[in-house]
């Protein structure tokens, strides 16, 4: 009797000091994360690859499946609504970017006719894509099952430096904007283009209460670190980072450094963690560079011989295989997000079909829950999984619909134009 109780003892003491995460499979722990909050991802480009491959003509189109051929040609892509349903994929950003190259009022153009293709598309699939303009509108799509469709401009050029076009952007559908992309605007320095303005200049910040006081989310992807305080320093609401990482873990200027993540817990935003292979992987980004170092001696050499340098990068290639970017890559991101700025400041930002691919195991938009079975796997709650996928975004756009309201009864922001 002694000894059965005693045996009853140590299984009671031996449950009760095993934690729960590690009695449930990580792939459990991340499908029951996923099926009670889908993933809400910050980017993707389709809206674009419409535009490069099709002219934004749709009859040809079919969004159901695009897997025939070649990689980066009509038909493949990294997204249709099968893979979305794989990837357990809810809601969805759809960019509406257009180059940064552009003249500020072709820019302007060019984003209404990308905002409309995004409608199209999205009006075109009824019964699998809603249309949100609010979070409301968000959760019924998801309660509906289907995958709530959201518009985000990438880049302040698609305003044409015009307080009066970047409101009826938002009337348009927009509901966040990018405050660069590639290259600086008037009024905004960029990652990734040379400072010019230490930040926002006095118009930029206009832009940026403008925004808040809209509803129209901040996205500080993109821009400088500069810009990113500034931006903070003004906004009021919270601001996103639709689509980086952090730069402690890949020194991307894209990323995200310490400093600006220390910020979010008082600011309340989230970084929405990118899944492009070269902001992931620190080996690959060093490779890259590298390899522009190569490329630019071999043509500093050969003058004039284009044939030559043709020549020596393919050698070059050969004896320098590309670093692999993986999963692991992806959840270091996180870990690290989590660890500077906490739990409720993570979301995700998939970047596809903006990129070749995706990182080793997410080439495309079914392998997000490949990631979230590697973060429960490092210790993830079902309640942390949850906030990632999808409500620390949901409650970022409440709060930002909140600061809109609060501010409802104030004038418009004004500037002069010409």
């Amino acid at each position: 009797m002694t000894r059965t109780i005693l045996a009853a003892t140590l299984l009671a003491t031996a449950a009760f000091a095993t934690p729960a995460i590690a009695q449930d499979a990580p792939e459990d722990v991340a499908r029951a994360a996923l099926e009670a909050a889908p993933v809400w991802d910050g980017h993707n480009d389709v809206p674009g690859r419409l535009r490069g491959q099709y002219g934004n003509v749709l009859a040809d189109f079919d969004f159901h499946d695009t897997l025939e051929g070649d990689d980066w040609t009509p038909g493949q892509m990294h997204t249709d609504l099968a893979r979305l349903r794989r990837g357990m994929v809810g809601a969805q950003w759809w960019s509406v970017y257009v180059s940064a190259a552009l003249e500020e009022p072709e820019a302007v153009q060019a984003t209404i006719e990308q905002i409309d293709v995004a409608k199209r598309l999205i009006a075109a699939y009824p019964e699998d894509l809603a249309l949100a303009l609010t979070a409301d509108d968000v959760e019924a799509a998801v309660a509906e099952g289907r995958i709530a469709s959201l518009l985000g401009m990438e880049g302040g050029h698609s305003i044409g430096s015009s307080l009066g076009v970047l409101r009826q952007m938002y009337d348009l559908g927009a509901r966040y904007m990018t405050i660069t992309h590639s290259r600086n605007t008037p009024w905004a320095d960029s990652a990734t283009d040379d400072p010019e303005h230490d930040g926002l200049t006095e118009f930029g910040v206009l832009v940026v209460r403008a925004m808040a006081r809209l509803g129209m989310l901040v996205d500080l992807s993109h821009v400088a670190p500069t810009t990113m305080h500034d931006a903070l320093d003004v906004v009021g609401a919270p601001v996103i980072f639709s689509h980086s990482g952090a730069t402690a873990v890949n020194g991307h200027a894209r990323n995200v450094p310490d400093d600006v993540l220390a910020r979010l817990p008082e600011n309340g935003g989230i970084v929405m963690a990118v899944g492009l292979p070269g902001y992931l992987s620190e080996a690959q980004r060093i490779w890259y560079a590298a390899r522009q170092a190569e490329r630019a001696r071999l043509e500093a050499w050969w003058q004039g011989r284009p044939d030559l340098v043709t020549a020596g990068m393919e050698e070059w290639d050969a004896a320098n295989p590309t670093p692999e970017a993986t999963i692991v890559d992806y959840a270091d991101h996180i870990d690290h997000i989590r660890d500077v700025a906490g739990i409720d400041h993570i979301g995700i930002g998939g970047d596809y079909d903006g990129m070749a691919s995706g990182p080793v195991g997410m080439e495309d938009v079914t392998g997000y829950p490949a990631l979230f079975t590697e973060l429960a796997r490092r210790g993830y709650s079902q309640e942390d999984l949850e906030k990632i996928a999808y409500r620390n975004m949901l409650r970022v756009l409440r709060a930002a619909e909140a600061y809109a309201a609060a501010h409802a009864d104030e004038p418009p922001i004004e500037y002069p134009v010409g």
